[in-house]
């Protein structure tokens, strides 16, 4: 049996990873002193006072060796074969946490078969590759055929999304190749991305309206070349907005019901509020990753 293993900044739903037979790894927040389960939190009530937070950023932290260890150590005595997909190497230390982990417990199996996964990415689209994989597993395909479904999917998707203000981003020094906005912060309303396992910006504009109708822009015509397979409506902070832009501008583009997920609470302390969308398309898309996804898998 193939175990499929994410951590909780993929933000998939507690219901959807069961349903699919993923098991997440929290990671853990700590706000004031207290510490929460970023895999089981009330998000709905942290994001609540999120524009407090930015002048006192609560911090994250990746989840342990040890942990995931213990986790793996199950998952070798059991006899069975682990697919690890985690958050990009560029925005947290879990994909090595993990491979040291893995290699922890493959020497003390003979035969413990496994392959971490490092999709240069987080949120959904992190999450995309983690369901790919789920879906050939639950189909019979062997682990290989399942890191070859996450891999495609890695080249197949984008997350597109635009934060009120990038004073979450610098505070945190999590602003990646989009440093060159710091000079207009207060000025501009930019359009985020990820590209090559950082965060980069795929456009600059003056108004939350603007960026908005830029990521539909690019969703359409994204989907009118390389086709469509998954969507989703990300948020950080209050749900309101996202449920509305969904309903009257994506859906209409999509012609489908597009589910609206909170972003995890270990990325929305880093961005702040913000909406964006994550979508998969049915073929690769260009200028998401420039090297062979092959590279970001490690295999025992």
């Amino acid at each position: 049996m193939i175990r499929i293993v994410t951590d909780s900044t993929a933000s998939i739903p507690q219901d959807m990873a069961e349903e699919n037979g993923v098991e997440v790894v929290t990671m853990y927040v700590n706000r004031d002193g207290r510490e929460y389960e970023d895999a089981t939190m009330d998000l709905e009530e942290f994001y609540r006072d999120i524009y407090e937070m930015v002048d006192n950023i609560p911090k994250s932290s990746q989840p342990s060796q040890g942990q995931l260890e213990e986790l793996f150590e199950s998952i070798a005595e059991a006899g069975d074969e682990l697919l690890g997909i985690f958050m990009s190497s560029k925005m947290s230390g879990t994909v090595e946490g993990a491979l040291r982990a893995a290699r922890s417990v493959a020497a003390r199996h003979a035969g413990f078969k496994y392959r971490i996964i490092d999709t240069w990415s987080n949120s959904f689209d992190e999450a995309w590759p983690v369901l790919a994989a789920a879906t050939g597993r639950n189909a019979g395909m062997s682990l290989d055929e399942c890191c070859e479904l996450a891999e495609y999917s890695m080249l197949s998707s984008r997350w597109l999304f635009t934060p009120e203000s990038l004073r979450f981003l610098k505070a945190g020094g999590r602003i990646g190749t989009a440093s060159a906005l710091l000079g207009g912060i207060m000025k501009l309303r930019p359009v985020l991305t990820v590209v090559d396992g950082e965060t980069s910006t795929f456009a600059k504009v003056r108004t939350q309206k603007r960026a908005l109708e830029a990521i539909a822009k690019k969703v359409k015509a994204d989907i009118e070349e390389y086709g469509l397979k998954n969507i989703v409506v990300h948020y950080i902070g209050s749900p309101a907005q996202a449920a509305q832009w969904a309903r009257e501008v994506i859906e209409p583009i999509v012609a489908r019901k597009v589910p609206v997920i909170p972003v995890s609470a270990c990325i929305g302390v880093h961005v702040g509020p913000a909406i964006g969308v994550v979508y998969e398309c049915e073929r690769e898309l260009r200028g998401k990753i420039s090297v062979n996804p092959s590279t970001l898998v490690y295999a025992s």
